[in-house]
């Protein structure tokens, strides 16, 4: 007597597109996005401005160190500087020394977010 042969039965692709369609759901659900804080940027007008009647604070940034009027601070204590001390409307000039990447300086100006009293000027080149 001969074996009667078996057909082969051809897999279902449905089955496997539903898996793959609940593990993308289970990883765009549980993954976390963050929000980025944001930093706001005013243009300098061109010139014709008035001398201001308080003398500006001069801002040196490097990219491992900072300096205030000439004196050393870190990032963490920026705000307990001479800068704390600052009346309102004073001016503060920051410089940027080479190697200071964006996001370096996005730090010192988050930083600087916490003495609401102050006018940051950025300088460029």
């Amino acid at each position: 007597m001969a074996k009667a042969r078996r057909r082969r039965r051809r897999l279902s692709m449905t089955s496997l597109i539903d898996v793959i369609f609940l593990l993308l759901l289970f990883f765009m659900l549980t993954s976390t996005f963050s929000k980025f804080a944001e930093v706001e940027l005013a243009s300098a007008g061109a010139g014709g401005t008035t001398a201001p009647d308080k003398p500006p604070l001069f801002l040196q940034l490097a990219s491992d160190t900072i300096s205030v009027n000439g004196e050393g601070v870190t990032l963490e204590n920026i705000t307990e500087s001479a800068l704390s001390q600052a009346e309102a409307g004073t001016s503060v000039l920051v410089s940027l020394r080479d190697g200071v990447d964006a996001q370096r300086l996005t730090d010192l100006l988050v930083a600087l977010r916490a003495l609401p009293d102050l006018t940051v000027t950025v300088l460029g080149s």
